[in-house]
């Protein structure tokens, strides 16, 4: 088996989140094609695209930052005897 078929499918990386991200943008306004022109509404598009995803690449990397931040730790408390 290829490393890419045994990589973990639920956590996209940047690349495809940039394609659905562009994709739907790009369905989203198909009705201004006509008016900017095919190569212009892509040209924004990606640049829009690789925005979007790269603010998304990093919040989703904070979260996961602060989640094992937030664990505690658990240390052994040693009982003292009182006298």
């Amino acid at each position: 088996m290829s490393q890419q078929e045994t990589a973990n499918p639920t956590t996209p990386n940047k690349k495809q989140v940039r394609r659905e991200i562009g994709e739907k943008l790009a369905g989203a306004l198909a009705d201004y094609k006509k008016e900017l022109g095919e190569k212009k509404l892509a040209t924004h598009v990606k640049k829009v695209s690789k925005l979007i995803s790269r603010d998304l690449m990093k919040s989703s990397k904070k979260q996961k930052r602060d989640k094992k931040a937030a664990k505690p730790v658990k240390k052994a408390v040693k009982a003292t005897a009182k006298q």
